[in-house]
């Protein structure tokens, strides 16, 4: 547990943060793009930003050598496979998997690794699916593949203000049912699939990367969204052995953009069964006879043709994460989390009422680098999340403003009952404005930040400085006019 910060301070007077000045001096030189135009970068929950050097790499990689379609045995599809095999290999190294173990399947982002291992996956009467309410829509789609095969889908609820899962909760959803449906239908060795992510993208819990193997010992595979935890955690696949890993790369280090993967265990990634083929994914196939043979390893999951001109580029972003360190990354963010933590804290209108309502835990314990809160006003009610996001982006600040696709987390912040959503969906509502209305939600989401890789405690102090010149005892008035809310 890190030491209190004191509330006043700047970040630069914790404990430890001197050891992490490496960043600083990175972000003077290849992040400096960051500083431009005074801008402040808060949303590395949403995407990376990346360095000088990497964008240099892929100019100079494509300026000296020639590289082709990889479906081919002709030199330039040799050299764009080889650059293609060798970044394969730098992802197990970088999260210490064992090629014998598990494979890289190249996909498009994250949530085309969540499709992936839905549309696949052996869902059944006796093969459920297991989800936390803290989930991002990518992996909650999942459950549409379910609902398909007739598969029970069941959510762990969050608990108490920090939205966190009961491990209680969750062992009794993953033991739900499991005898008594296996032996009725017949399939007793049928397994089921729980998914959650490693770290909250809405209020930044970190749940246990333990539950892999609770889940794995219930008969389960486990899918493990680790976009939000990556960047800024180190996930050795050596100790944590999931079935199933979703990655976005720009999550990570900012580019390249459109490459994503899932790691999967070998074994699990067999028992897939894909619901169609496309160019690379075959062995052979006829027209005439109707059948196909998949290939045998995992370009049998890699849609056409992979984007072999940036896969490379991910290769040098993990070299280059590397060579700055994950660890140090992980306290420089961890330090300057507990300061921002501290400090909306300590801020209070005249009136004694609090100016900030965090979501999620309020210290740094068991949580990632993403905050999310609501602004009040001194009669205490809330700040629109629209005119936060307005008026910070006049400051130069880039925050995240709705919901964050992740509803249950949402739904467990704002308390909104199951019931409550039933029953004003089958009321026809047709705005997100007028849904909220029903629900008696004073407003339609709330402001993340996030830190990361090139984070800064002069970042930091930027957005409590803007909150408390903004906000604080500033009364609730008409305000201008707002857009509608599209979606959430």
């Amino acid at each position: 547990m890190r030491p209190d910060p004191t509330p006043h301070a700047s970040p630069t007077a914790l404990p430890g943060y001197a050891a992490t000045a490496r960043i600083d001096e990175l972000r003077a030189t290849e992040y400096r793009h960051l500083d431009t135009d005074g801008q402040v970068y808060l949303d590395y929950a949403g995407a990376g930003v990346a360095a000088r050097a990497q964008v240099r790499a892929h100019h100079d990689r494509l300026l000296a050598g020639l590289y082709g379609n990889p479906h081919s045995e002709n030199p330039t599809s040799v050299a764009a496979g080889s650059l293609v095999e060798s970044a394969r290999q730098a992802v197990l190294d970088f999260f210490r998997a064992d090629p014998a173990e598990y494979a890289v399947v190249f996909t498009p982002n994250a949530s085309g690794a969540c499709r992936l291992v839905g549309e696949a996956y052996d869902f059944g009467r006796a093969a459920p699916l297991v989800l936390t309410w803290d989930n991002h829509n990518s992996v909650n789609g999942i459950r549409e593949y379910a609902r398909s095969a007739r598969a029970p889908v069941r959510y762990v609820p969050l608990s108490g203000p920090e939205l966190r899962v009961a491990e209680p909760d969750l062992v009794a959803a993953l033991d739900a049912g499991r005898g008594g449906l296996a032996r009725r239908w017949g399939r007793p060795g049928r397994r089921g699939l729980l998914a959650y992510p490693a770290q909250s993208n809405f209020s930044g819990v970190q749940h246990p990367l333990g539950w892999v193997e609770l889940a794995q010992r219930r008969g389960y595979d486990v899918l493990l969204d680790a976009a939000g935890f990556a960047p800024t955690n180190r996930l050795d696949l050596s100790v944590a052995r999931p079935d199933f890993v979703c990655l976005s790369w720009y999550k990570l280090f900012g580019y390249p953009t459109g490459v994503g993967a899932l790691l999967a265990r070998r074994s699990a990634l067999a028992r897939l069964r894909r619901p169609w083929f496309a160019g690379g994914t075959i062995r052979a196939v006829s027209v005439q006879g109707g059948w196909h043979r998949p290939m045998d390893d995992e370009s049998a999951f890699e849609d056409g043709t992979l984007n072999f001109l940036s896969i490379p580029d991910v290769e040098f972003g993990l070299r280059w994460l590397d060579s700055i360190g994950v660890d140090l990354v992980h306290t420089r963010v961890g330090l300057l989390t507990d300061w921002l933590l501290a400090r909306l804290a300590s801020l209070r209108h005249d009136s004694g009422g609090p100016l900030v309502q965090v979501y999620g835990p309020a210290t740094g314990t068991g949580r990632g680098g993403t905050v999310t809160f609501n602004l009040r006003h001194p009669d205490g009610t809330l700040v629109d999340e629209r005119l936060v996001a307005r008026e910070a982006a006049a400051a130069g600040l880039s925050v995240r403003t709705g919901c964050f696709c992740n509803p249950g987390a949402g739904e467990g912040a704002f308390g909104i009952s199951r019931a409550s959503t039933r029953q004003r969906l089958l009321a026809g509502i047709d705005t997100i404005d007028r849904y909220l209305t029903a629900l008696r939600l004073p407003t339609g989401g709330a402001v993340r930040v996030s830190f990361g890789l090139a984070s800064t405690a002069t970042d930091a102090e930027r957005l409590v400085a803007f909150v408390q010149s903004t906000y604080l005892n500033r009364d609730a008035g008409a305000g201008p006019p707002l857009p509608p809310r599209l979606r959430c």
